[in-house]
């Protein structure tokens, strides 16, 4: 029999967003704006995005009763032409900002066929292919980038901890198949990975980490004595400068040194940046040609031969799309520390708890 201590709770998704709803209404958002984002959280954890879900609500609840985040924000269009826009968060929650803002490049494509829409003065904002993939549900190719939030990672050969993980996510339509999203740091593990290891006790595999002395480093609650390795080595560092760049320091966000650490810091603004950019398929091709093209690749990818003791070929996306449907069915697993953790927030804000 499993261990009842250990075996996750398993919570409804419309029970989930609906405290998160109450917690962030309890600290002063609107209940139409606390909505949309516990919609936005609920989804990641939906999709298997457990360190950029309800995980972070403790944290997000920290900062923004420490003041560091404006909770009656007035997100605005700072710059734009036919094909772009440059939107200023006002510092509110990052999952209301970018979802203006994604709506905003979605609406700005249809009728120029690309659009870049670049956001400052924003805040972590969960996972990047929320946002990827909102483009794609309307027959767009949705692309994304950021800034992490927190810097975990040096120059390469480097000490100094200047660069954040800088994730891309894109997000392809399909038909009859899951749709293509790929989304991923540019290190090996996202930070978050290594937050919910910790809470979980668990430990890293190696590869993940390394400390200052160029060891192994597998134990995350000693994340703090060293740093996130890139993927593919000097590559991966090229690829979260260059991230850092488009999303940061071309929106006049924060990159580099300026980065806050909202992990230890709860008082200071993070002035996060982010890109997304929607792709009309229709501005190309005609769009059923264009999924039946991408079912078509899916398919021979799928169905190619498999190198011995490869059980399956899988995609970009499927694994999200596979615990979407167990996690909708079922509902969403929640580790016991994370329960606790939920508890004891939702006494701190005189909530009804989760049960």
């Amino acid at each position: 029999m499993a261990d009842m201590a250990t075996t996750p709770l398993r919570v409804r998704a419309e029970k989930l967003e609906a405290f998160t709803a109450s917690a962030f209404e309890a600290v002063g958002i609107s209940a139409p704006e606390a909505t949309s984002i516990a919609e936005l959280m609920v989804r990641a954890d939906l999709q298997g995005s457990d360190g950029h879900g309800i995980f972070r609500l403790p944290q997000y609840i920290r900062r923004i009763r420490g003041g560091a985040v404006n909770v009656k924000p007035n997100i605005t269009v700072a710059r734009e032409a036919a094909g772009m826009a440059l939107v200023d968060g006002d510092n509110g929650m990052g999952h209301l900002v970018m979802r203006y803002a994604t709506g905003k490049a979605i609406e700005k494509a249809r009728s120029a066929g690309v659009a870049w829409v670049g956001v400052k003065w924003s805040n972590h904002a969960g996972p990047a292919s929320l946002y990827a993939a909102m483009p794609a549900e309307r027959d767009m190719i949705g692309l994304y980038l950021a800034v992490g939030n927190a810097n975990h990672l040096p120059a390469w050969g480097g000490l100094d901890m200047l660069l954040s993980t800088n994730p891309i996510a894109v997000a392809l339509p399909s038909g009859e198949e899951p749709a293509i999203v790929l989304d991923m740091a540019t290190t090996v593990a996202a930070y978050g990975k290594v937050k919910t290891k910790a809470q979980r006790g668990e430990t890293m595999p190696e590869g993940w980490m390394m400390d200052r002395e160029g060891r192994p480093l597998t134990d995350p609650r000693r994340a703090n004595e060293g740093f996130l390795l890139p993927i593919g080595g000097y590559k991966g560092y090229g690829l979260a400068l260059v991230f850092g760049l488009l999303a940061g320091t071309l929106n006049g966000a924060a990159m580099g040194r300026d980065v806050v650490d909202f992990n230890a810091d709860d008082t200071t603004p993070t002035n996060t940046g982010h890109v997304i950019v929607a792709i009309d398929v229709a501005a190309f091709q005609p769009v059923a040609d264009f999924k039946r093209s991408v079912d078509a690749l899916v398919r021979d990818l799928r169905a190619s031969r498999r190198l011995p003791g490869v059980e399956r070929i899988r995609l970009p996306g499927e694994g999200s799309h596979a615990a979407r449907a167990d996690r909708t069915k079922h509902g969403i697993p929640l580790p016991a520390p994370l329960v606790a953790s939920l508890a004891q927030l939702a006494a701190e804000l005189r909530i009804q708890p989760l049960g």
